[in-house]
């Protein structure tokens, strides 16, 4: 799941403020002004000393929504159906990814920004009545400014402003790709959009898109395209069986695999690097394969550097620290620290017990999420959730948790 992976957070704020810039500081009418989906289950809203940052946990029949520093229970949310969860990366709100279509998860937390400072706020979380796309729900990826969610089953593709999702409003621009697939889309600062090429039976590359949808380049190089993040400088990557694409500005580059089947599916890119963490598989015939290398790709210079890794992991194992570290989950229950730049292992920490990864991808898995330089780890075996802080290696807080969870996200607040 889940270019450049640009904060909104900050963007939100100042959408915030520009929204709160006739009202008065402290007065009634601020909180009268707030963001929909403010009030919580009894009508009340808590205003707080700081911003009150989450975590998101999917099970089978539910979202569980924790306080990300204390890790206690604030709701427990039923759903029907396998959901996924994405970060709308606004600091407030889930895309829950259902059946038909990506529903807004209000996270219950948020800032005001009222010019030189900030008034902090919580409620009861809950799912809004706000849905995009279609059927199968795909990626969502929030990049400059915008969010990008791409439905499978339609080929729809809903860029959506995160000042009107904050506002409680369902409006996005839309574009249909040529032929629905599993694929991904991703808007650009300038109007461009970069989306995928394909269909139901294969996938082949990607192409850009400008204000007006019309193509300025494109490539067929990319067999079984998948996956994307972002580097420094908007440059982004896209996965292939046998290599990965590199888009800086108009221009895609393809960095081959030394193996004839290399596949960098899923990646994880930070804006502070221009290096792009990426998984590594070279069995086409496994139904499930347990990798134990990965790739680091400088999106600079096109080299591919492939890293022996001490356990597998899965899809969910992978992830960025504050800054631009590289972090895998293994299966042997350590979170490893690599330094991106040369691939060299910096931290190991252990964290939950030895694991395996499920032949089914939906089943119950541990995951790894960062979010303001603390790692969170799920273990679904134990029912247990740990707080990492990067920096120490140290355990911040554990809590355990009423079901085995799935999927796992979070909001600043």
């Amino acid at each position: 799941m889940h270019v450049k992976k640009t904060n909104l957070t900050r963007v939100a704020a100042l959408c915030a403020a520009a929204s709160f810039a006739l009202v008065a500081c402290g007065t009634d009418s601020t909180d009268d002004a707030a963001p929909s989906s403010t009030a919580d289950a009894s009508g009340e809203r808590v205003e707080q000393h700081s911003a009150t940052p989450r975590l998101a946990l999917s099970y089978d029949g539910g979202i569980l929504v924790l306080d990300a520093e204390n890790l206690e229970q604030v709701a427990d949310i039923p759903t029907e159906g396998f959901i996924r969860l994405n970060s709308a990366d606004n600091g407030r709100n889930v895309f829950v990814s259902e059946s038909g279509g990506f529903r807004v998860l209000d996270m219950g937390t948020w800032t005001v920004q009222h010019g030189d400072h900030g008034h902090y706020y919580t409620s009861e979380p809950e799912l809004t009545d706000m849905t995009f796309g279609g059927e199968e729900p795909g990626h969502v990826v929030p990049h400059d400014s915008r969010i990008t969610l791409f439905s499978d089953g339609t080929g729809e593709v809903d860029i959506v402003e995160p000042a009107e999702l904050l506002r409680g409003n369902a409006k996005s621009t839309e574009y249909t790709v040529p032929e629905p697939h599993h694929g991904v889309a991703v808007f650009r600062a300038d109007g461009s959009l970069v989306v995928t090429r394909g269909n139901e039976a294969e996938r082949s590359g990607i192409a850009i898109l400008d204000k007006e949808r019309n193509e300025i380049a494109s490539t067929d190089e990319c067999p079984g395209v998948h996956g994307e993040a972002a580097a420094a400088d908007g440059v982004l990557t896209f996965g292939c069986q046998d290599g990965i694409l590199v888009v800086r500005g108009n221009e895609i580059e393809k960095v081959a695999s030394p193996d004839g089947y290399g596949r960098i599916g899923n990646q994880a890119g930070s804006a502070t690097s221009p290096i792009v963490l990426g998984d590594y598989k070279t069995d086409e015939d496994a139904e499930l394969e347990r990798p134990n290398r990965f790739t680091l790709t400088d999106t600079r210079t096109g080299d591919l550097r492939i890293v022996d890794f001490p356990a597998s992991y899965s899809f969910r194992s992978i992830e960025r620290g504050p800054d631009g570290e590289a972090v895998i989950l293994g299966t042997d229950g350590a979170l490893y620290v690599y330094d991106p730049m040369t691939g060299d292992q910096v931290r190991k920490i252990d964290v939950i017990d030895a694991w395996t990864e499920p032949d089914e991808w939906q089943s119950p898995m541990p995951n790894v999420h960062v979010q303001e330089g603390v790692a969170y780890v799920t273990d679904p075996n134990a029912r247990t959730v740990t707080a990492v802080d990067l920096a120490t290696g140290e355990q911040t807080a554990q809590a355990e948790l009423p079901q085995p969870t799935i999927e796992l996200t979070g909001v600043t607040g």
